[in-house]
């Protein structure tokens, strides 16, 4: 596992569980202690659309590429807000698109094309 100097391949999750354990605990804890609202109805468009969204990303990426399905995926899951704006989410799906583009892909090297196969990539 290591120590905090020298860090083996177990120390950063196991530490990262354990402070995950412990937040979770002092919520329970909180949860019986202070009385909070109740919690609201459950959104059911928002969950769907999300999951859908991401679902959908998965399919197309290989074969459309980041720069179609990137936007598609940040359309389609800020469809699920009721604040949705057709400006604003285009505005944001240009910008992630090309933040991704340029972190996960020129500085990561995540194996991903910008544009898939069925561009004739």
């Amino acid at each position: 596992m290591g120590t905090a100097v020298k860090m083996g391949p177990a120390y950063f999750p196991t530490i990262l569980s354990v402070l995950l354990i412990l937040i979770g605990v002092i919520s329970l804890v909180r949860s019986f202690i202070k009385q909070g609202s109740p919690v609201g109805a459950f959104a059911l468009k928002g969950l769907v659309l999300v999951i859908a969204s991401i679902i959908l990303f998965g399919f197309i990426v290989r074969g459309a590429g980041l720069i179609i399905a990137l936007p598609v995926l940040v359309i389609v899951s800020s469809y699920a807000s009721s604040r949705f704006r057709w400006q604003y989410s285009l505005l944001l799906a240009a910008g992630l698109t090309v933040f991704c583009i340029l972190i996960f892909q020129k500085g990561l090297g995540v194996p991903l094309p910008i544009l898939g196969s069925w561009f004739g990539q």
